[in-house]
């Protein structure tokens, strides 16, 4: 979740408003600022978390690995006050992902113990994080439901028209592999389902920037379609 002026939901109007006061809150359960290298885990799949970490600047990606071996990548993302690990604090389940820094980060670590009493001794503050889950959620199950019900060539298209719209929760990565993992295929699916999306018309590889949107209503069209 962000530590920021909710955008959207029943309640962003409110937000833009108490925000302050809940950045003072929320500062006040802040025990203990770190230095750490990039590829730390910052979290780690498995682990019990007591207590919460928050990102003001920088980038992370977040993965997932299988008993069997194999990798789901939710993506990477750049952060703007994002906080991590609260489903797991009031879930008391263990860490469903690895969180890992893609660069030496600062991170700030909330103490558990000083936010329970927060939520509990301030509505306003727990109903600003009800709210705040609520939206990474749907967005979270918005994009596995689509990977999971879409061939691999419109998750990619569609995930290329969004990037355009610069509307995406996370973003993607420059490797292949990387790139087939958070789209929950192999490396050479992946790859073949690019060669189809570019024997279309509707994108180019380029060397730099890497896939690139070479008909836009064309894609579209095709998403449409799909």
């Amino acid at each position: 979740m962000q530590l920021k002026p909710l955008s959207k939901g029943r309640f962003h109007s409110l937000w833009q408003q108490e925000h302050h006061d809940i950045e003072e809150i929320m500062a006040d359960c802040i025990s203990d600022t770190r230095l750490v290298p990039a590829h730390h885990k910052l979290m780690e799949q498995g682990q019990k978390v007591s207590s919460l970490i928050l990102v003001k600047r920088g980038r992370i990606s977040m993965g997932y690995t299988a008993r069997n071996a194999r990798s789901f990548q939710l993506g990477t993302m750049e952060c703007d006050s994002q906080i991590f690990g609260e489903m797991e604090f009031f879930s008391d389940y263990l860490c469903q992902l690895d969180i890992i820094a893609e660069e030496e980060l600062e991170i700030q670590i909330i103490c558990g113990d000083k936010l329970q009493r927060a939520l509990t001794q301030k509505p306003m503050f727990a109903l600003f994080f009800a709210s705040a889950i609520a939206i990474d959620y749907q967005d979270t199950v918005d994009i596995l439901t689509r990977r999971m019900l879409y061939p691999i060539a419109y998750n990619i298209a569609y995930d290329l028209y969004h990037q355009y719209l610069n509307d995406q929760p996370v973003d993607g990565f420059t490797k292949c592999y990387l790139e087939a993992e958070r789209f929950a295929t192999t490396d050479r699916v992946y790859r073949r389902a690019v060669k189809r999306l570019e024997e279309l018309g509707l994108i180019l590889r380029d060397k730099e920037e890497g896939i690139v949107i070479n008909d836009l209503d064309g894609l579209i069209a095709y998403i449409e379609e799909s």
